[in-house]
């Protein structure tokens, strides 16, 4: 049942200015993280010469944020200051941050400023999410027309960061995908996610609405409200749940790049591989931006699946996804240039991973929570789905990388390192969806509303 619907009242229509506002902030803010994380593992590993627990150390020291977030960023937002202000002064010191990122050669600098870039970005992800549902008329019609811009924010620049480097330090080439040159200039990214972090942090003061927080009139502590109600079914188990998922969500992130450029690079001048260099650019970035073009059609179809099918559908149908992505990339290497084409669905799966489960949990997030602390319980999320599960994950990640690895010195096929690193998240998508069929239950508050 829709927002729309309850009381049998129509919701007020969604502005277009409204709408318009909401969505520059959404393409904004993952165009700053999209340019860079899929090509982080090649660039630390490819370029500065960072061993595989280092670069492991890295991605989870980034994530560090989303654990502080809930307990500075919500509180802040519900009590204290206004959202798009605090947007603003975050995005403007992630910018500066972001393009000196990209001169960095040594693995303690990089450390250190990516704990200060994980402290100050990854908060304002849930913030955008709270500031949105906070002025949108009906949450299950209105926030996917907008979160959607997000996802071409991030195939936008995933796909043009992958076209520089093409031109830029592969002279046009696709062949030359896995030159030194191209891992250095991978380097770049940074540069356009600091170019995208000062627009947007000059962008929350001039072009968001007003977003003042929602002050309790008991002025109790608003992330330790939050904590009390995710205690309780359906958000207990779904915050548990989210977990493991978020390590298979980051074991995704940190290979599929690498492991895209491996394997066009193994096809050589494979015809299809040339065709999707040509038009995504090189280093995996860019040809991973399909999963999120998928996206872009889920996200326009929850409104309509939101209706049909239950909470608890969509997740599972989500988590699916997860498993079947996974296996794909387990065995179609084996096949060679036959392969490629079911790598590449695995890829578009994306799509209905991110949107039938943390999406779709997000917004459960906000709906079974009280309105006075809902930026507490998004960034409560955010920790387990950008802090928690990149930590931990990005650790499994680097070791399970290194222990595949082993496989393919002793002699065995390089497709040998991919079967064995992706099964395990494909094992552990299969346990999380009978952990879901088992314990969520099958209607939250706003379904039996």
């Amino acid at each position: 049942m829709s927002e729309s619907d309850v009381g049998g009242l129509q919701a007020a229509p969604l502005k277009n200015g409204l709408k318009v506002r909401l969505s520059v902030m959404m393409f904004l803010q993952y165009a700053i993280w999209g340019a860079w994380l899929p090509l982080l593992w090649d660039l630390l590993m490819n370029a500065k010469g960072f061993s595989g627990t280092e670069v492991g150390n890295i991605f989870a020291i980034g994530a560090v944020g989303a654990i502080f977030g809930p307990f500075i960023a919500g509180q802040v937002a519900d009590r204290w200051f206004n959202t798009e202000r605090f947007l603003a002064v975050s995005h403007l010191a992630g910018g500066v941050l972001a393009w000196q990122m990209a001169s960095l050669v040594d693995y303690n600098s990089f450390f250190w400023y990516a704990l200060v870039y994980g402290l100050i970005y990854s908060p304002t992800l849930a913030l955008t999410n709270s500031l949105s549902f906070h002025h949108i008329p009906d949450r299950d019609r209105d926030f996917g027309k907008i979160r959607l811009w997000g996802t071409i924010g991030w195939i936008v620049a995933g796909i043009g960061i992958g076209q520089w480097l093409l031109h830029h330090y592969a002279g046009g080439s696709a062949d030359q995908a896995k030159d030194p040159a191209v891992y250095a200039g991978m380097a770049d990214a940074f540069k356009l996610s600091g170019i995208c972090g000062i627009v947007m942090g000059i962008y929350c003061l001039v072009g968001l609405p007003s977003t003042p927080p929602s002050k309790s009139a008991d002025g109790d502590n608003a992330t330790m409200k939050a904590l009390g109600e995710i205690s309780h079914q359906p958000l207990l188990t779904l915050f548990l749940i989210a977990v493991p998922v978020s390590c298979i969500h980051q074991f995704y992130f940190v290979h599929t790049a690498p492991f895209l450029n491996t394997f066009q690079g193994e096809l050589g001048g494979s015809g299809l591989a040339t065709s999707l260099n040509s038009v995504f650019g090189i280093g995996g970035g860019g040809l991973m931006t399909l999963g999120q073009m998928s996206e872009i059609f889920v996200l326009a179809m929850i409104p309509l699946l939101a209706l049909k099918l239950s909470r608890k559908k969509l997740l599972m149908i989500g988590l699916v996804a997860y498993a079947a992505r996974m296996a794909l990339f387990s065995y179609a290497p084996m096949l060679g240039d036959m392969g490629m084409p079911l790598v590449i669905l695995g890829v578009a799966l994306h799509g209905f991973c991110f949107g039938c489960f943390i999406f779709v949990a997000f917004m459960v997030v906000d709906e079974e929570c009280s309105s006075d602390v809902r930026a507490s319980a998004q960034n409560l999320f955010n920790l387990v789905i950008i802090g928690i599960g990149i930590i931990v994950g990005s650790k499994v990640a680097s070791s399970v990388a290194g222990w595949a690895a082993t496989r393919v010195s002793e002699g065995d096929p390089w497709y040998t390192k991919t079967t064995e690193m992706f099964q395990i998240p494909l094992a552990a998508s299969l346990l999380c969806l009978v952990w879901m069929a088992l314990m969520y239950p099958a209607k939250g508050k706003k379904e039996t509303a």
